[in-house]
């Protein structure tokens, strides 16, 4: 079993953040117990789907959880959360405005005190010390204030672009594991929990500004910042004869064997391509040339001969044909496998691996308050109080 079973989350995120980081210790064995509203995450919604409810996007960001559907605004939706926290949770995850848990008389000051050893853990927009402490966040938002979209204009044409994947969901959602993961290691050191909050303003301005602070890392600024090989606009996949190919040539090694593969002793010569602080003072001038070589041939001909020369090139795959690399083909990344009520579906395996515990998903995304009836029972609720609170819509229970 995984690395963290026997530790319980009590999962109150909804939309991809919340959710990515949940599934995530749901993968690594936690036990992971959603907290959805009675219409659901709205994550069901989105995509293609076979049935009302089960999107894609909601399949894979909600694997390894079990789902009960409480109505948090009624007394006995909120008692019943109280008494999963008392029961023996470890953590529990939000990723709606702290002001909102306050609201509904979750906050850390009460909850605390029901579970001192919970670890309560907040994935939001902004550090609450701050003026935006109340705003709310969304990706695109907090991709807009940390600047991706400015770089995104200094690459292409000029226009400012969000980046098409949820990259600050998923980056925070990753930050936020590795901050539950800490706190639990606090805790069994010292039995007492914590509240750790994790802005997502905060979080991305430290991962972009660790790759484009630059000169701006001095005071006085020594430039305006900004990462230069990073910015050239020829920093691209790049045309062959045939179509496309991702390929690096980044140190001195590389370019050597590049050079002899390519016959091209000429450009060993010649001062911006000799070094690395010539090719880093000249980067838009190599990326040029590189990208003129490259279009002289097929991509199946550079592929052999860049990887016998040891130089780094991968394909430049689209959605469809990552499905079908053979590395990702035989690592079981994209399994297909039977959902109870979805079918055939394609799910992702977790990508780290331990040597002493394995680490699977352990089921596969749940129906709206499948577990309702079942978590409750756990938490102690009789089943004519499961019955009531179904009757008067503080809860949602999904018929076996």
């Amino acid at each position: 079993m995984g690395p963290l079973k026997g530790i319980k989350v009590i999962d109150m995120t909804t939309v991809l953040m919340g959710p990515y980081a949940t599934q995530m210790l749901g993968d690594y064995g936690a036990d992971v117990i959603k907290v959805e509203s009675l219409d659901g995450d709205v994550t069901r919604l989105i995509g293609p789907m076979r049935h009302a409810g089960m999107g894609p996007v909601f399949l894979n960001t909600n694997r390894s959880k079990r789902s009960i559907c409480l109505d948090l605004k009624k007394p006995a939706g909120r008692e019943a959360v109280l008494r999963l926290i008392l029961k023996d949770a470890d953590v529990l995850v939000y990723n709606v405005r702290p002001q909102a848990m306050a609201r509904l008389q979750l906050g850390y000051d009460v909850v605390s005190k029901v579970n001192p050893r919970l670890v309560y853990a907040g994935v939001f927009g902004f550090g609450q010390d701050g003026p935006y402490a109340a705003k709310p966040a969304y990706d695109d938002l907090i991709q807009g204030a940390t600047a991706l979209p400015s770089l995104m204009a200094q690459t292409g044409d000029g226009v400012p672009r969000y980046v098409p994947n949820a990259l600050v969901d998923r980056i925070v959602g990753l930050t936020a594991v590795g901050a539950i993961c800490a706190s639990l290691v606090h805790r069994d050191r010292t039995g007492r929990g914590q509240r750790v909050d994790i802005p997502m303003f905060e979080t991305m301005a430290g991962f972009v500004m660790g790759d484009h602070m630059g000169g701006l890392t001095f005071e006085p600024p020594l430039d305006k910042g900004g990462y230069a090989r990073h910015l050239s606009r020829d920093r691209r996949p790049y045309k062959t004869s045939d179509g496309y190919l991702s390929v690096i040539v980044y140190n001195d090694k590389q370019w050597e064997n590049f050079f002899k593969a390519t016959g091209r002793d000429d450009l060993r010569a010649d001062p911006k391509f000799a070094t690395f602080a010539g090719r880093a003072a000249n980067i838009d001038v190599v990326y040029a040339e590189l990208a003129r070589i490259l279009q002289t041939k097929t991509t199946a001909e550079w592929n052999e001969i860049l990887e016998k020369a040891d130089v780094p090139v991968m394909p430049m795959h689209d959605l469809e044909s990552l499905l079908e690399d053979p590395h990702m083909v035989a690592t079981g990344v994209f399994p297909v496998v039977d959902h109870p009520t979805e079918g055939r579906i394609r799910s992702m395996t977790p990508s780290a691996r331990w040597s002493e515990t394995k680490v699977e998903p352990s089921r596969l995304a749940p129906r709206l308050g499948e577990h309702s009836a079942e978590i409750l029972q756990e938490a102690g609720f009789s089943t004519e109080e499961i019955a009531a609170m179904v009757r008067d819509g503080a809860a949602k229970a999904v018929q076996a």
